[in-house]
C-alpha cells in the first residue's frame, strides 16, 4: 500500500499559521520619496487573520496547563476574528467553543462562525465588546466548571504569540532595517508582543499604536482605550508614538489598497496604512512596517466600497 501523504502532520491545517509574507505598498507611497511601506499580511492564514496566531496560543496553553478536554467549552468574547479563529481551530481538534460577539458584527463572520459549528451568544450591539467581555465573564463565573475562559483581552498567551512568531518573522524578513513598527491596537497582543520584542531586539525602531479617534467609531476590532475596557495584556508604555485614525482615512485607504494595489483587506489595515502615510508626511518619509491584520472579504457587504475614486 501506498503511503498518503494527506496525513503527514507537516500538511496539517494548524500547521500554515504564521510565517505570512511581507509585501511592498509601491503605488501607495509612488509620490513620497523616500517612503517605503511593508505589510505583514495575515490574511494568509486558514483562518483568514492576525488572531489565528493567538487563539492558537491560547489554545496549545490551555492543553499544556489541562484546562481544556473532558467536555469543557472554550468560551469568549470577539468582535468577530478570534471567534473565527476559535471556531476553526476547535473544529480541527474536536473541542466545542461558546463565542460572544456583538450582534452588529459583520453579516459574513457570523456566517462564518456558523459554518465552523460555533455556538454563538449575541451581545447588545450599544455595549460593543465590552458588552459581549462582560456577557463572557457572567457566563464563566456562573458555571466555572462547564467552560475554559480563554479572555484574549487579558491572557498573557496572546501578545506571546506575537513575541515568539510574528515578531521573529518580521526581524527575519527585514534583518532590522526598517525605521517604524506599526499596530492597531484592539487586545494589544499584536503591538505589545511584537514591540517588546523589537524593544529588546532594535531599541532604535520607533514603535507607533494606532486606534480609532473617537468612542464611536466604524473600525472593528480596534479600540478606543480612553473609553473602553482597557485590555490586561496592552502595555502603552511600549508606544514611542501614537496616531489616531477616523473611519473614514481608514475606509479610503481601504478601496486604495484594492484598487491600486490589488490588496483586498479590511478597516483596520487601512487604519494602519493612513498612520504609516500621516508619519511620513510629518517626518520627511522613513521606512515603515505594519500589520494587515485580515482581508476585506468579511466586510464587502459595507456601504464605503460603493465610493467611486
Amino acid at each position: 500500500m501506498r503511503n498518503n501523504l494527506a496525513y503527514d502532520a507537516g500538511w496539517s491545517l494548524l500547521s500554515r499559521i504564521g510565517n505570512t509574507p511581507l509585501l511592498a505598498l509601491r503605488k501607495m507611497t509612488s509620490d513620497m520619496p523616500g517612503t517605503r511601506i511593508y505589510a505583514k499580511a495575515e490574511c494568509f492564514n486558514p483562518g483568514g487573520s492576525v488572531k489565528d496566531r493567538a487563539a492558537s496560543k491560547i489554545i496549545e496553553d490551555a492543553e499544556k496547563q489541562g484546562l481544556l478536554g473532558n467536555g469543557r467549552i472554550l468560551l469568549d468574547a470577539s468582535s468577530g476574528n478570534t471567534a473565527i479563529a476559535y471556531a476553526m481551530i476547535c473544529a480541527v481538534k474536536g473541542y466545542r467553543c461558546r463565542l460572544v460577539i456583538p450582534r452588529n458584527v459583520a453579516r459574513e463572520k457570523i456566517e462564518m462562525l456558523t459554518a465552523y459549528g460555533a455556538d454563538l451568544v449575541l451581545s447588545d450591539p450599544l455595549e460593543g465588546t465590552d458588552g459581549a467581555q462582560r456577557l463572557a465573564r457572567k457566563m464563566s463565573e456562573e458555571e466555572p466548571e462547564l467552560y475554559f475562559y480563554a479572555d484574549q483581552y487579558n491572557n498573557d498567551s496572546n501578545w506571546r504569540a506575537h513575541y515568539e512568531g510574528t515578531a521573529v518573522e518580521i526581524v527575519s524578513q527585514t534583518r532590522g532595517h526598517f525605521d517604524y513598527f506599526v499596530a492597531g491596537v484592539g487586545t494589544g497582543g499584536t503591538f505589545t508582543g511584537v514591540s517588546r520584542y523589537l524593544r529588546e531586539v532594535f531599541p532604535e525602531i520607533k514603535r507607533v499604536s494606532v486606534e480609532p479617534d473617537g468612542p464611536f467609531h466604524g473600525l472593528e476590532g480596534l479600540k478606543r482605550m480612553d473609553a473602553s475596557i482597557r485590555p490586561g495584556i496592552y502595555d502603552d508604555t511600549l508606544a514611542d508614538m501614537h496616531v489616531d485614525v477616523t473611519t473614514e482615512e481608514a475606509q479610503g485607504a481601504v478601496r486604495r489598497l484594492a484598487r491600486q494595489e490589488g490588496l483586498l483587506v479590511g478597516p483596520s489595515s487601512g487604519a494602519a496604512v493612513v498612520a504609516c502615510l500621516k508619519i511620513a508626511r510629518e517626518h520627511g518619509g522613513g521606512s515603515f512596517v505594519t500589520v494587515f491584520p485580515d482581508g476585506g472579504q468579511k466586510y464587502l457587504g459595507e456601504k464605503f466600497w460603493e465610493v467611486k475614486e
